[in-house]
C-alpha cells in the first residue's frame, strides 16, 4: 500500500503527526510526503527512519519531497525512545528555553548558562536527553560560545535535541551545529519516557 501527504505549508509538529496518523492507520510500505519548510523535512524523514523506513529526500525549488520504503520487518527504535544508556539509571531530561539563566544580568546570565553547560556532565549517565527550544535554540548555532560543550555533552552519549519550529522562526535552521532538529511530538513523548524533567 502506497500513502502520499501534502504538507506543504503546514509547520510542525502537524507533518510528523500527519505522517504518524497514516502510517498507524494504514500501515503503508511506501509513504510520499511533500513539505516546504527545511525542519519539516529533517522532522519527517527521522521520524520515517525510526518506524523502519529506508527514506530519500528530493529538493525541488523551496519544496521537500520525503519518500519512506518500508525495510522488511526490521524492528526500529522510536524516535522519541532514544535507547538506555545504562540499565538501572533513571533518566533526565533538562529543557533549555533560553540563552541565559535567569533574568536581571545579561552578562551574568551567560556565565552562568556556560557554567551550567560545563557542570551537567556531573549528573553522569542519568543526564539522557538535552531539549533546545524558544531562545535556547541560539545556544547550538555556530556563532554560539556554548557550541564546544554541547559537543562534548553529546560525544559522552547525551541526545541533543533543537526545536525545528524555533530555529525556522529565528531564522537559523542552517546556522544548527549540533543536535538534531526536533519537532514538538518528540518534545512531549521524551516527557513522557524521561523519569525526570528540569525546565531552565
Amino acid at each position: 500500500m502506497e500513502s502520499f501527504l501534502d504538507c506543504r505549508g503546514l509547520a510542525c509538529p502537524a507533518p510528523v503527526l500527519q505522517t504518524k496518523n497514516v502510517i498507524d492507520r494504514e500501515h503503508p510500505d511506501l509513504v510520499e510526503v511533500k513539505v516546504d519548510n527545511e525542519a519539516a523535512g529533517e522532522n519527517v524523514s527521522r521520524f520515517l527512519n525510526s518506524q523502519g523506513f529506508h527514506v530519500t529526500v528530493v529538493k525541488q525549488g523551496s519544496e521537500l519531497r520525503i519518500t519512506g520504503r518500508k525495510e522488511g520487518n526490521a524492528a526500529s527504535e522510536s524516535a522519541s525512545a532514544a535507547p538506555e544508556k545504562s540499565l538501572g539509571h533513571k533518566k533526565i531530561m533538562v529543557m533549555i528555553a533560553a540563552d541565559r539563566v535567569g533574568r536581571g544580568d545579561d552578562e551574568l546570565g551567560l556565565k552562568l548558562m556556560a557554567s551550567f553547560l560545563k557542570t551537567l556532565k556531573e549528573m553522569g549517565p542519568e543526564l539522557w536527553r538535552l531539549v533546545l527550544l524558544n531562545n535556547g535554540v541560539k545556544l547550538a548555532v555556530e556563532s554560539s560560545e556554548f557550541v564546544a560543550s554541547l559537543l562534548e555533552l553529546k560525544d559522552q552519549g547525551v541526545g541533543i535535541f533543537v526545536c525545528g519550529t524555533c530555529l525556522n522562526h529565528f531564522g537559523l535552521m542552517d546556522r544548527k551545529r549540533v543536535g538534531e532538529t526536533t519537532n514538538m511530538l518528540d518534545i512531549v513523548t521524551s516527557m513522557q519516557v524521561a523519569d525526570q524533567v528540569i525546565n531552565i
